[in-house]
């Protein structure tokens, strides 16, 4: 072991220096950071070594030991931050898991990767249970027969949340993912077992041969993933959607591809109001909060008012032939309330409808039973659509999912096309 080093200023439990990187590790790890037994003890190592006078110089040897890509550095210095410089951190990261009362005017905007870091360094901490006054009488219910608090929150319209309730939708749709079904391209490939006989590669083995033909050489169809495309709105009347939404594009954009290369060969994102904004590279970041915030500073038409059809026709002219390609599959989340022509919207669609293998429109007033496609931008959007499908609970994403892998969905187009031919 190299010269005994100080502890930095406020750490905690002075003395244990490398107990405590040992917990900062854990820390980081929990916050999703690959940080494991060998670099734990390069860390301890480094500083043992090399030794620090400033908190600066411990920063950046700890940097150095635990950092690997670029984008992991926002989650590291929340979690540096709040381990080795706040002398009371677990009293205040308990404070900001408890559910609080805050006026819009004071509440503080959370910097990228702070939740993530708070909810690391809190793991396996239980908050404390409320204080109750002591009641006379207490009447006890049997809430056998009742939903619970999970099955209540899916089914809950994302406007009506509160901001716990948020918070814990927002985490569960973390957590979904949606299915691709490959598309089987006319290219092949060798396959011992394949349905399809190759015989040029079985006549060039029987010429090596001697003429003899001993095996029959077979093929098989490749099969290719196809790209997912999400165009969503972020007007004014999709507000209360679009940064749930938000979550659920980002969490696709960031799901892993599966054993054997299985996943979308590539995710695109695109919002727009009154102009298209291309925010792809922003949500290709690992941490949500950041993504959002990168995203939400380039997109300047947030809550504003709504050109459908000239955004799809500035998609359909500058992006489509970029990542439309290979069979993509386009989501088009939107409410259909548009200020352009109907005519121009509906040409826009036509073209995006044909330049796609499937076009899924989302549309969170499908949450009413009642219905109709009344509005223009509805008439003009519904025929050019393979799938028309609700999008304001958890509950209609898992059923977005579930759409995905069946190859004829239509959702609720055939019920409203045959209401406009009824009217």
């Amino acid at each position: 072991m190299g010269p005994r080093t100080a502890i930095p200023e406020h750490g905690p439990e002075d003395g244990r220096l490398a107990a405590n990187i040992l917990h900062f590790a854990r820390a980081l790890r929990a916050a999703g950071l690959p940080a494991g037994p060998g670099r734990v003890i390069d860390a301890v190592n480094a500083v043992a070594v090399g030794g620090f006078e400033r908190r600066s110089d411990f920063y950046h040897t700890l940097a150095a030991c635990f950092l690997s890509r670029p984008e992991q550095r926002v989650v590291f210095d929340q979690c540096f931050h709040m381990f080795w410089r706040n002398p009371q951190i677990l009293e205040k990261m308990l404070s900001l898991m408890l559910p609080e009362l805050r006026t819009p005017a004071f509440e503080r905007d959370k910097k990228a990767g702070e939740a993530r870091a708070a909810e690391a360094l809190t793991a396996g901490i239980e908050a404390p249970a409320p204080r109750r006054e002591a009641a006379p009488d207490e009447i006890e219910f049997d809430a056998e027969l009742t939903f619970s608090a999970r099955e209540t929150l899916k089914s809950r319209d994302f406007e009506q949340m509160t901001s716990a309730e948020a918070a814990e939708a927002r985490r569960a749709i973390a957590a979904l993912r949606l299915p691709v079904r490959p598309i089987a391209s006319r290219r092949t490939m060798v396959a011992p077992r394949g349905p399809v006989a190759d015989w040029r590669r079985t006549m060039r083995a029987a010429m090596r041969q001697g003429g003899d033909v001993r095996e029959l050489a077979r093929r098989k169809r490749r099969r290719r993933w196809p790209a997912l495309v999400a165009l969503l709105d972020i007007s004014g009347s999709m507000a209360a959607y679009s940064r749930m939404l938000l979550h659920f594009l980002h969490a696709a954009a960031n799901a892993p591809v599966s054993h054997g290369g299985v996943g979308w060969s590539a995710v695109h994102v695109f919002t727009f109001g009154t102009r298209l904004t291309n925010i792809t590279r922003h949500l290709r970041r690992r941490d949500a909060d950041e993504a959002l915030a990168r995203a939400g500073a380039q997109a300047g038409d947030w809550d504003g008012g709504t050109r459908i059809g000239a955004c799809l026709e500035a998609f359909n002219k500058h992006w489509s032939r970029r990542v439309l390609g290979h069979g993509a599959v386009v989501l088009l989340i939107t409410d259909g309330l548009d200020r352009d022509d109907p005519d121009r919207l509906g040409r826009a669609a036509e073209r995006l409808h044909l330049s796609c293998r499937k076009l899924i429109w989302l549309n969170p007033l499908l949450r009413w039973d009642g219905f109709e496609a009344k509005a223009q931008g509805v008439r003009a959007l519904l025929p050019h659509v393979d799938s028309f499908r609700a999008a304001h609970s958890i509950d209609s994403l898992e059923a977005l999912a579930q759409a995905l892998s069946r190859a004829g969905d239509q959702g609720e187009k055939a019920r409203l096309l045959a209401g406009l031919r009824a009217g």
